[in-house]
């Protein structure tokens, strides 16, 4: 499903009726104005936007914080004021401030500039602009806010009734049902595909907003059908997808749309945008589904908010980090919800965020707590809260109910669990706390607690060690690399291509004899070839206005370029002019041997020279 829907985009962009060429790369196709790129980097000021995202300190010159991209406890997230651009290095995220706001609000490079320029007043060229992608988006979101206003009227109407019974049985008034947006599926599978076609829209853009599927014929089809519609919205009020939920005992309970151009399940989070504003105490209250949510809106606790029926991923914990320091966890008490919050925790904790466990009483969900509680339901639900425990005692409470305290065995078999558990948290003191509470619980003495925790520890940290070196060994083998696939066939190549990258970067002045004794053909492999060429053309040409900076890619560049350029950039920041040298002569002599077809008609006598040099080089 997913590839057909990929498909549809890409030959939506090619698609001259209407939709205009994809634009490849960064989103260049014809280039904006230089003047216009020009004032708007200008008016950004890449450390005020990075900041409305992370919470960033002066380093010196530079600012730090935790990276939004992925989870990590000690700062490796750097933005850098002087040149516009950031890098991580922790997970190599980096680029300019362009790259920045396509990363983390999942845009395409127009979309991320029209958005830059209308934070900081400019209006956006008329002309020279291809934004196929940037149209083919709003198409869908066009088509996603003409399904969900279908879907509420076909609600309200006769046809409708299934689902009117089925929010009255939960006990959901109009006005809530109103404000969410909530809708009916007609049993016809081509009630919403004739509607959106008789609006103007086709039935491949209704197939990339995965609101119809392809049958065998060739015919789109409505892909929600017979279900109550649960449209879900994202953080600047968008509707970006559905969830359908049927009736019947029929197999799937849910459906729930596929990734889109306008939507990825990994960063969704129900309801986020009503719950961002009603926030109790820097909380977060996450629940498992839909109705949970609704019914905890319903009782006045707005900060609830679902993480779409899928795991949490730990993206949706990155989005949730950037609004609040502390989450409940509200699962169902049966074994798969309580499955669900043991697996949360950790990723919560990774997002550097205060997690606590409530559990409903009578193995009830939220929605029918609250319910059968009648009036008292809000208020009762918030003494829950209140009462919650965090996540460790959550974690102990449910390792202690595995075992038989009433023998020695089962003691020593819970307590070397419970070590093991509290072996893997970060802060001592935290660890200090349960050890104590452990020794006073099963009369054990601390110290002996805290001698095997010691070991555990210990163990743990040696693991971590070995993983660090299993990665440290695949980065540098490349062996995964996606960004320069053909490195890993070439990476001392590679590597020294990449040096010479920075060193032109650092030391324009090369230019012009780099350009003559190491063309851009010289180099191996196709990626780096392709920035050194365009390198070499903005300071020869001089098509920047001041040297080069990482900025001046980001039109040409993916996002995930931009961060292997910020790479090359950053973690040579050192490099010299007389570095340069020893690269050029890597890439001169071993990357003559990487091309078959010399290699093959070479003269055997230059084949054993350049052999024996390869060989001096490396001792």
């Amino acid at each position: 499903m997913r590839a057909k829907i990929r498909a549809f985009c890409s030959e939506l962009c090619r698609n001259p009726n209407g939709i205009a060429p994809a634009v490849t790369k960064g989103g260049g196709g014809m280039p904006l104005p230089e003047s216009f790129m020009q004032d708007l980097k200008s008016r950004c000021d890449i450390t005020d936007i990075v900041s409305s995202y992370v919470n960033l300190k002066r380093r010196g010159k530079n600012m730090v914080g935790l990276c939004p991209f992925h989870n990590e406890k000690s700062p490796s997230f750097n933005v850098y004021p002087e040149n516009n651009s950031f890098y991580c290095f922790g997970c190599g995220a980096g680029g300019d401030v362009i790259t920045f706001i396509r990363k983390i609000e999942n845009l395409d490079y127009i979309e991320a500039v029209k958005m830059l320029a209308d934070r900081v007043g400019l209006q956006m060229p008329e002309q020279g602009v291809d934004d196929s992608m940037s149209r083919l988006r709003q198409r869908v979101l066009e088509i996603n806010r003409e399904s969900a206003r279908f879907f509420h009227s076909a609600l309200l109407s006769p046809e409708g009734k299934p689902g009117l019974d089925y929010f009255a049985r939960r006990r959901l008034p109009m006005k809530m049902i109103r404000h969410f947006g909530l809708g009916w599926a007609p049993e016809s599978r081509f009630a919403l595909v004739n509607h959106l076609r008789s609006k103007g829209y086709s039935e491949r853009e209704m197939i990339a907003a995965n609101v119809a599927v392809e049958t065998r014929s060739g015919r789109a089809m409505d892909r929600f059908h017979a279900r109550v519609m649960f449209p879900i919205i994202d953080l600047r009020g968008n509707v970006v997808a559905f969830g359908g939920r049927i009736l019947t005992n029929e197999k799937p309970k849910y459906i729930n749309t596929s990734d889109t151009p306008v939507y990825h399940k990994s960063s969704g989070l129900f309801a986020m945008n009503f719950a961002k504003n009603a926030l109790e105490n820097d909380r977060i209250i996450l629940a498992e589904g839909y109705m949970d949510v609704i019914s905890l809106h319903k009782a006045g606790i707005e900060n609830a908010i679902a993480s779409l029926g899928t795991a949490l991923t730990a993206e949706q914990a990155r989005i949730i980090a950037r609004y609040a320091k502390e989450v409940v966890i509200c699962y169902d008490s049966d074994e798969a919800g309580q499955k669900a919050a043991q697996r949360a925790i950790p990723i919560l904790r990774g997002a550097g965020l205060l997690v606590r466990v409530m559990a409903v009483p009578g193995n009830k969900d939220p929605d029918e707590f609250i319910n059968a509680c009648g009036d008292e339901g809000a208020a009762r639900f918030r003494r829950l809260i209140e009462q919650s425990g965090n996540d460790v005692e959550y974690r102990l409470a449910k390792l202690k109910s595995g075992y038989d305290l009433s023998n020695e065995n089962g003691r020593i078999q819970y307590l070397m669990a419970a070590v093991e558990l509290l072996a893997g948290l970060e802060n001592a003191i935290e660890r200090d706390v349960y050890v104590s509470r452990l020794s006073q619980e099963l009369n054990v003495d601390k110290n002996a607690i805290l001698q095997q925790m010691s070991v555990s520890v210990r163990k743990k940290a040696r693991a971590a060690q070995r993983q660090q070196q299993r990665d440290m060994t695949e980065q540098l083998s490349a062996r995964r690399d996606t960004v320069n696939p053909e490195k890993r066939r070439y990476v001392r190549v590679a590597n020294a291509e990449e040096r010479l990258i920075a060193c032109l970067f650092h030391n324009n002045d090369l230019a012009q004899s780099l350009n003559r004794r190491v063309p851009p053909e010289k180099f191996v492999t196709a990626f780096n070839r392709r920035l050194y060429q365009s390198l070499l053309g903005k300071i020869i040409n001089e098509e920047t206005v001041t040297s080069p900076q990482i900025t001046d890619f980001s039109a040409e560049c993916t996002p995930d370029e931009m961060g292997r350029l910020a790479k090359i950039v950053q973690e040579n920041a050192g490099i010299t002019a007389k570095d340069a040298e020893e690269y050029v002569q890597i890439i001169l002599s071993e990357g003559a041997l990487t091309d078959t077809d010399k290699v093959r008609g070479a003269n055997p006598a230059d084949l054993q020279a350049q052999l024996d040099a390869l060989r001096k080089q490396k001792k």
